[in-house]
């Protein structure tokens, strides 16, 4: 009865993970001109279609690889195709305690198409769509679970004296989807428009109450993305967990809007909402180890650096378009350094470990997405014509309009 329990709340937490990807296309989609919107959903449905059939193909092995003793725990592969643990001929129900393989499976392949995703949104507006999608196919069916392996299937990082801590993937999701961001829109350029006389324009997204849905959206998800993560129904775990996370998004909204408010003298609903997104990424990679209290401090925080480094994107020239960079790059790298500094895992110690493992994501990250994207850039090239761009991708890319007029 306790397995089936368990195994219903993670069922249901794959559901809520599953329905963050209709928040991500919301945000993306509203925070961008109506005149892309094809193009953003276009590579949204392709996301969490390929990267679940990639999953299941390599990338579940290649994240869960079964390192044998003394192994480095870098690289490991397990073989093709998902095979059920069996005991008489029926599935093994002592596979885990608090889930099935089969859930184990489509829990953790919600959590892989995630990181393209956040790649979609920098890179919105001006990326060719056949270069996003071999982007796609190599980073979610292969990076990602590699990478993912080092802590999570039991790697190198989960090896350290004082093991690496990513309770729900502030680095192991977030950072490493931030991470190919942004040295795609450091390869892409800024949008046409964007920059006059040398100074950053804004350019309105078309539909902000969707923009909203989104992240309110996105916010519910997370109640499956880090309860999920507990992998059981510990009620004691699981309702801990999903205060923190709340008590989170809430302080990191409040602590951007009002920060940005003093800074740039307007009520700013996206900051407002980018900051909620931000406390989300912050507490993720220790919300089963925060009190309420260190939440709060996670969270505001959290909502300090969205303002801080919208800003710092825009004095280099960054362009991207829904704020991902700062969401879940940075505010992934502070949730995951902030396991050393709050909560019940705060050590000197611990906090080392974090950083190792932040610097090891960025090396890796980074050369694979110059790899691949630059490989790209050379051979197909990655942006559309300027054409292409001032018409819009919708009809240049897909030949279809979102909307009738």
């Amino acid at each position: 009865m306790e397995l089936s329990t368990n195994n219903v709340w993670m069922m249901i937490c794959t559901a809520l993970v599953f329905f963050m990807h209709m928040g991500f296309a919301f945000l993306e989609i509203g925070l961008t001109r109506k005149k892309n919107t094809i193009n953003i959903l276009f590579k949204n449905i392709f996301i969490i279609t390929t990267g679940l059939l990639l999953y299941g193909i390599v990338g579940f092995n290649l994240m869960y690889p079964g390192f044998t003793e003394g192994a480095l725990g870098v690289f490991g592969f397990a073989g093709f195709g998902l095979k059920a643990p069996l005991v008489e001929g029926t599935l093994d129900l002592a596979y885990s305690e608090g889930y099935t393989y089969w859930t184990d499976f489509l829990f953790q392949g919600m959590f892989a198409a995630t990181a393209a995703t956040i790649v979609s949104g920098a890179v919105a507006e001006r990326m060719k769509i056949f270069p996003f999608m071999i982007f796609t196919v190599l980073y979610v069916g292969f990076v990602y679970p590699i990478l993912g392996s080092w802590k999570w299937g039991g790697g190198f990082l989960q090896q350290l004296e004082t093991p690496f801590y990513d309770f729900a993937g502030s680095t192991l999701v977030h950072s490493v989807g931030g991470w190919a961001a942004l040295v795609a829109v450091i390869l892409l350029g800024a949008r046409i428009g964007k920059i006059k006389d040398g100074k950053v324009q804004a350019i309105p997204g078309h539909n902000i109450p969707l923009a909203t849905a989104g992240v309110l959206i996105l916010w519910l998800g997370w109640f499956g993305f880090n309860g999920g993560s507990v992998l059981s129904a510990d009620p004691e775990l699981t309702s801990l967990t999903l205060v923190t996370t709340s008590i989170a998004a809430a302080a990191g909204g409040v602590f951007a809007a009002i920060v940005s408010t003093i800074v740039f003298k307007n009520l700013d609903l996206t900051m407002f909402l980018n900051g909620i997104l931000g406390g989300l990424v912050g507490i993720t990679a220790g919300a089963d180890q925060m009190s309420p209290a260190d939440a709060v401090l996670i969270g505001a925080i959290a909502g300090l650096l969205i303002v801080a480094a919208v800003s710092f994107f825009d004095r280099l020239k960054l362009d991207d378009p829904v704020g991902a960079i700062a969401v879940h790059l940075i505010c992934g790298i502070w949730g995951t350094l902030a396991v050393g500094l709050f909560g019940a895992l705060a050590s000197l110690d611990q906090f080392l470990s974090q950083l190792t493992g932040v610097a090891s994501y960025a090396i890796a990250c980074v050369l694979a997405s110059l790899l691949i994207l630059g490989t790209l850039k050379v051979t197909l090239g990655i942006r559309v014509g300027e054409k292409e761009e001032l018409e819009g991708l919708d009809i240049h890319e897909h030949g279809m309009s979102a909307y009738s007029n």
